[in-house]
């Protein structure tokens, strides 16, 4: 096979792949390349739990009203009853990690305009309970009853 016609199958093959990107949404986009600067920032250097939580609280601090307030409640929730989890940005959200893969995180409403904050729970979550499980909770306050059901699921969550 020729050089020439080598070339033309790739170029054939990168114009596919650029239709096939135009699906996402602006927001979606914008999540993929925050994610992509996290990955790149992790390959450079192993980060240490202070620069992860300073990470986090900068992405809490940049939210608006009402859910930096409940971004900084779940943060201390988790914090104080899940100590082995590692606080790092996921996503460009504010997560929680178990030997460097997440366990937790947050989504504020206002990340992909929606009507309520999520609380949301990787695959290695340990909540397993038979053969289906909620894995995402949606959030429009917390109360003492819903401080005390995330404790319950966090502590279970990193065990």
């Amino acid at each position: 096979m020729s050089l020439k016609k080598d070339s033309q199958r790739s170029a054939k093959s990168t114009i596919v792949n650029d239709k096939e990107s135009e699906g996402f949404t602006a927001e979606e986009r914008a999540a993929m390349k925050e994610r992509s600067k996290e990955l790149k920032a992790e390959a450079r250097a192993k980060k240490k739990k202070a620069d992860g939580e300073s990470d986090v609280l900068a992405k809490i601090a940049e939210m608006p009203e009402p859910d930096r307030v409940m971004a900084e409640r779940l943060h201390a929730i988790i914090k104080a009853n899940a100590p082995a989890l590692s606080p790092k940005t996921w996503y460009g959200m504010p997560a929680y990690a178990q030997d460097g893969k997440v366990v937790c995180f947050f989504q504020s409403a206002q990340k992909f305009n929606t009507r309520y904050a999520t609380l949301g729970f990787s695959d290695t979550a340990t909540l397993d309970d038979g053969d289906m499980w909620p894995v995402a909770f949606a959030l429009k306050a917390l109360t003492a009853a819903e401080e005390a059901r995330i404790i319950e699921l966090v502590k279970k969550a990193a065990s």
